[in-house]
């Protein structure tokens, strides 16, 4: 089958038009932004929504990406394209030019959105362990107001989040702090195809150790998409390569892959290890100045 079943279509004009329809749609409702996840699914009937809300004209209200005091501000309709062309990002947070570089192709990244990819919660999509990295904060909007949710509760299971009926995901903020560096390392069968395995990795110094650390794996079935006992692990360590494979070799063992297709356990294990060591060199070379 590739018809989707039947539904109701409408365009919002402003973010309460969006929330008073998805209120008025009901529960069965779902918001299109880029489509690229949520038609296909329809044309194949793997999702069957009531109605879909287009809030494609809103980019006024939740594009844009900006400095806001200590914070980096992106907006849930921002496109991948977008984000990879940003001075500002590339200048705060790497990670984000590295993730994009290999997001699927241009007719994806031209379309796509960043809250779009996020609200599809699927265990293999790149950004969701980068904001996870970097210590993001999502902020929500619905009929009772808005609201904030650290990135790493903002996934709740495979294909679920926090966004509840009625609600949107309007903006990312990530904390803008010194002496940082950033990373993203992927490994893919072929340009384009979904990953193998991927690890995200924010790192902060103080002086030559680590005053802290945050690590995100796609693919690798950890929680909220977040490496937390190889974080502990490095807080207060030296910068070195040793630590690095250490903290490399815990999030391979403390990560809970799924064979299939792309590979069996033990080999998403070692692209576990192997990604955040190698992640975790760059970013910590970024921080310090030796890679632009």
């Amino acid at each position: 089958m590739q018809v989707p079943a039947h539904f109701e279509y409408e365009k919002a004009t402003t973010l309460d038009h969006a929330i008073a329809l998805l209120a008025r749609l009901g529960p069965e409702a779902r918001v299109l932004a880029g489509g690229h996840s949520l038609i296909p699914m329809m044309k194949l009937r793997m999702a069957q929504p009531d109605a879909l809300v287009d809030i494609n004209e809103l980019s006024g209200e939740l594009g844009g990406i900006a400095v806001d005091g200590d914070e980096l501000w992106i907006g849930a309709l921002v496109r991948h394209a977008e984000l990879l062309d940003s001075a500002v990002v590339g200048e705060h947070y790497p990670i984000f030019h590295d993730a994009e570089r290999v997001i699927a192709d241009p007719v994806v990244r031209n379309r796509g959105t960043i809250g779009g990819s996020l609200c599809q919660a699927d265990p293999s999509e790149d950004l969701s362990a980068a904001f996870a990295a970097v210590g993001a904060t999502a902020v929500i909007a619905g009929p009772d107001g808005t609201r904030t949710v650290a990135a790493r509760e903002f996934h709740v299971g495979p294909y679920e989040t926090v966004v509840g009926p009625g609600e949107l995901l309007i903006e990312l903020r990530v904390p803008i702090r010194p002496a940082g560096g950033s990373a993203y390392e992927k490994v893919e069968r072929r340009v384009g195809d979904w990953l193998v395995a991927a690890a995200g990795v924010a790192i902060w110094l103080d002086g030559d150790a680590i005053g802290s650390a945050g690590i995100g794996l796609t693919a690798e079935g950890t929680p909220h998409f977040a490496a937390a006992e190889a974080e502990e692990f490095l807080r207060g360590q030296p910068a070195s390569h040793d630590t690095f494979a250490e903290a490399g070799r815990i999030a391979a063992a403390n990560c809970n892959p799924v064979a299939d297709q792309r590979g069996p356990v033990d080999y998403k294990r070692h692209l576990a290890g192997e990604l955040t060591t190698r992640a975790l060199r760059r970013a910590a070379a970024r921080a310090r100045g030796q890679e632009g």
